[in-house]
């Protein structure tokens, strides 16, 4: 069901306003499409902006790593975060330079991320991190053991603050440019997923699975 909220003001689109997109649908669907977040953070001063890989889980994003990371650990300790996920979808060209664009769908997520101490959230994390990338790997793979799970460190960050920002469309030259003597329009961009290459270690009785031979890229539901 879409659910609008009203924006804060740091997640309020100031640029484009009439791009902005403050439904949580919406915005759940370009975080479940995505594969990689960018994870903002400041220490004594310093910014960090780390990409990872990430998962939802209702109105949660989890994201996991070695037990030892910096990021990690300082996320854990109340350090403010900004979380941002961009897909790209298009090459806006138009007849003028300065009118170039591209279209794209973006979301930002604002807020302080915890460590997950409870071992069937934890399961659970890993489990949306998993079939975020690969829906159906999880149950064909050895589960983690305990040690593995000691050596990761799991962070929810509630999806509260965020707002998402989407272009679509033609270019947008000004009136006088539309005569220029040029090509104008959209190159489209979209992931497509190769052939899957077998490990040169894996027994030949297994073949490739449906999910990695038919693999698409979209939201999952």
């Amino acid at each position: 069901m879409s659910e609008n909220y009203q924006p804060t003001a740091r997640t309020r689109v100031v640029r484009e306003p009439h791009r902005g997109v403050y439904d949580r649908t919406e915005a759940y669907k370009i975080l479940d499409e995505g594969f990689i977040c960018q994870v903002g953070f400041a220490i004594n001063g310093q910014p960090f902006v780390i990409p990872t890989g990430y998962g939802r889980d209702g109105d949660h994003l989890y994201i996991h790593g070695s037990a030892a990371s910096r990021m990690l650990r300082n996320m854990d300790e109340g350090v403010p975060v900004c979380v941002t996920v961009t897909l790209l979808d298009g090459l806006v060209l138009a007849r003028s330079i300065f009118n170039h664009s591209m279209n794209y769908r973006s979301v930002v997520v604002l807020g302080t991320a915890t460590a997950v101490k409870d071992l069937a959230e934890k399961l659970k994390a890993l489990h949306a991190l998993s079939e975020h990338i690969l829906p159906g790997r999880w149950a064909e793979s050895r589960q983690p053991n305990e040690q593995e799970l000691k050596a990761t460190l799991v962070l929810r960050l509630p999806i509260t603050e965020f707002s998402a920002k989407v272009r679509q469309g033609p270019p947008l030259d000004d009136e006088e440019d539309y005569a220029f003597p040029t090509w104008a329009g959209v190159v489209p961009l979209k992931m497509v997923a190769g052939e899957p290459i077998n490990d040169p270690r894996l027994n030949s009785s297994h073949a490739v699975p449906g999910y990695a031979q038919s693999y698409t890229r979209g939201a999952h539901e």
